[in-house]
């Protein structure tokens, strides 16, 4: 008698999901799935505003991932034509990182300090050297930056250069922004373009 009544859950079973993919179920589940791990553009976008607004970023620009990286909400754009990566961190309360240390003159140490703070797997960072100081635009204010070269492991590329900035924004909060390449293709002129767009 039981294993009648387990033929019949397996027939009736069987019949449920051929049904439920005939009337086009295998699309709804897999578009599900899409949508989860590959989110619409408007959907980034959405996510993004938690971080700011990226509204008026132009289209050689693309937001490739708005979520949570390594606890912190961020957001992470790439420049079309030269590869170029672009990362807004919310560090919500946590100073990783201030202003103050990026102006300082051993800014150097102050990011190899906050480098060892954030333990990420896929990668590491090695031979930090801060090259220039400047400033930038972003979030309607005025930020310092560093200019920055390194040796990155577990990545394909090797050298890379690039610059990371601490902004305050005028709500009080504090986002970090950093914008990176191979060092021989790093371009000022991109990473200005892309952040100061960002309200």
């Amino acid at each position: 008698m039981g294993c009648l009544k387990n033929i019949v859950r397996s027939v009736v079973l069987t019949l449920a999901v051929v049904g439920f993919l005939s009337i086009g179920g295998k699309d709804l589940i897999s578009g599900m799935v899409q949508n989860y791990f590959h989110p619409s553009q408007e959907k980034m976008m959405e996510r993004a505003m938690k971080v700011g607004d990226f509204s008026k970023i132009n289209e050689e620009f693309e937001i490739e991932k708005a979520a949570g990286i390594m606890g912190y909400n961020a957001v992470v754009a790439e420049h079309k034509a030269s590869g170029q990566k672009m990362f807004v961190v919310d560090t919500k309360d946590k100073n990783i990182i201030t202003a103050d240390d990026i102006k300082s003159e051993n800014a150097e140490e102050k990011l190899q300090n906050a480098l060892k703070k954030i333990k990420y797997q896929a990668l590491s960072v090695e031979d930090l050297k801060v090259t220039k100081h400047g400033t930038l635009s972003s979030y309607g204010t005025e930020a310092p930056y560093v200019k920055f070269e390194a040796k990155v492991k577990k990545l394909p590329i090797g050298d890379v250069g690039g610059i990371i900035s601490v902004v305050n924004t005028n709500d009080g909060e504090q986002r970090i922004l950093i914008s990176a390449n191979e060092k021989s293709k790093y371009s000022q002129l991109i990473s200005d373009e892309f952040f100061r767009k960002i309200k």
